[in-house]
């Protein structure tokens, strides 16, 4: 937040507070007693969230895979009842709510709030939105913006990704909100990889199709109810073959994608399958020295 947009929030803010007699309304006598309650409730309000987390983690890891994601997916909407319920609990403890109170209330922390902390009310809206609109999941398999991985966490302002280098990343919901999502698996277990690869021209192309095929096949990680393709295309030095099967568990990913490039190079050395010639790497840096074009094949 800049210095400009605080100093124009606590003016808002100072224009805007109730009067003396209104606040003296507002809040309910504040006893011990009551503070001792405030501090009980936010407690147990943590602890819950903790017990939520661990409790569906260790279930959604024991039971049965197709059912791992359902129980995931469940996290988000308790922990939202159990923060609703602390802030109702807490709203009723601490404040006097009629009528005149509430409005005078509502008004004076919408323009603070509007100004002080926009960035961070947007987040919790955005994620409030994003829980009913759901384009992911727990459980799911995202790319937004720079980050790719799997959705372990949702929290109050933040969603976590756990990237195949098994970081944690958290992202703010607003960010979400405006950026492009791309969901791999949305609430399936089976989400599609691509494996690429790359021969000369003069390789036996239907020859290399089959034994793409065959690997997929051969997995012990494929999913054999989906369908296994195949795609052909071609460049100025090389055809390009992709593979697009789907893991039984969108967990293998990257376990998956090795086993089949392991499986498919065994298979091309013993078919002695010819790949492209890569390029020159030294007439390339002698053309960047000398101005002349970077890049060289051989056919």
């Amino acid at each position: 937040m800049t210095d400009q947009r605080f100093r124009v929030a606590v003016v808002v803010a100072q224009q805007t507070l109730p009067s003396e007699e209104t606040l003296k309304n507002l809040f309910r006598e504040i006893s011990l007693e009551v503070v001792l309650q405030a501090l009980l409730a936010v407690l147990i309000t943590y602890g819950l969230l903790i017990a939520i987390r661990s409790f569906t983690t260790a279930v959604s890891e024991n039971v049965p895979r197709r059912f791992r994601l359902i129980i995931k997916q469940s996290v988000p909407f308790l922990r939202g009842i159990v923060l609703i319920g602390m802030g109702g609990y807490l709203f009723n403890l601490l404040l006097n709510v009629t009528g005149p109170n509430l409005v005078a209330l509502t008004g004076t922390l919408a323009v603070a709030l509007g100004f002080a902390f926009k960035d961070y009310v947007s987040s919790i809206i955005a994620g409030v939105v994003t829980l009913f609109e759901g384009p992911f999941r727990m459980g799911d398999r995202v790319q937004i913006g720079d980050h790719y991985g799997e959705v372990v966490n949702y929290g109050f302002r933040t969603l976590r990704l756990q990237t195949p280098d098994d970081n944690t990343v958290a992202i703010p919901h607003s960010i979400a909100w405006t950026d492009a999502i791309s969901n791999a698996n949305s609430g399936q277990l089976e989400a599609q990889v691509v494996t690429q690869f790359y021969f000369a021209h003069e390789a036996n192309i239907e020859l290399a199709v089959e034994l793409l095929y065959q690997a997929a096949y051969s997995s012990r990680y494929t999913q054999l109810k989906l369908p296994v393709v195949v795609i052909i295309s071609e460049t100025p030095w090389a055809t390009q073959l992709q593979l697009k099967a789907y893991p039984m568990d969108a967990r293998d990913e990257f376990v998956y994608k090795t086993d089949l490039i392991l499986r498919i190079k065994k298979a091309c050395a013993h078919h002695q399958l010819p790949y492209p010639q890569v390029p020159d790497l030294s007439q390339e840096a002698a053309g960047n020295a000398s101005g002349a074009p970077t890049i060289h094949f051989t056919h």
